[in-house]
């Protein structure tokens, strides 16, 4: 599975912001904050617009992020990627054929070393970190690992995303909306 050509991936954060980017001509959204009883009506909706759906199994209310929620995710909802800072979920994941993107939190050298090893063990098929203004650390990561970066958190104009992008970003995800606009005229 590939990003190519992907600048930015809108985040919904709310079922009202997921309604409104459902209609634009973005490819992919990323699924944030919704509860587990809404997840099946949401992949629908985007299959019925030809979207591609990432979901951040970590912050789908209600769900547990065990292998019992993995095999759920994989098997009953099937969506195009999914994002966690857990081991089983990336792993589950990449057997299944869905993106397995890992989660992992720019906060200090100790939890970066932690976060390689992780990545060594799961070889997901993107890495997304956060906060996405730091370059630098999207270039170590990538020489690091091998692995492509996307990058969110904290981005909030159109020249961090050049920044990122630049220093080897593939996406930006994010749930500001005027961003979304800015990268794409059909998003109200």
């Amino acid at each position: 599975m590939s990003l190519s050509d992907i600048k930015l991936i809108p985040a919904a954060r709310t079922i009202k912001q997921f309604e409104q980017v459902v209609k634009s001509d973005f490819e992919y959204i990323v699924l944030l904050e919704v509860h587990i009883s809404h997840l099946r009506s949401l992949k629908q909706e985007a299959d019925r617009y030809g979207k591609k759906l990432i979901i951040h199994a970590d912050l789908v209310h209600g769900l547990k992020t065990d292998n019992f929620a993995a095999d759920f995710l994989c098997n009953d909802i099937c969506p195009t990627g999914i994002i966690s800072t857990r081991s089983n979920m990336i792993v589950k994941a990449k057997s299944r054929g869905i993106m397995a993107i890992q989660r992992v939190f720019l906060i200090d050298t100790i939890a970066l070393e932690k976060s390689y090893s992780l990545i060594e063990q799961t070889a997901p098929d993107y890495i997304e970190l956060l906060p996405g203004v730091i370059p630098e650390m999207i270039e170590e990561v990538y020489e690091r690992t091998g692995i492509p970066v996307i990058t969110g958190g904290l981005i909030r104009s159109d020249e961090q995303i050049t920044r990122a992008i630049e220093a080897g970003a593939v996406a930006i995800t994010t749930s500001n909306k005027e961003l979304w606009k800015r990268f794409q005229k059909s998003v109200d």
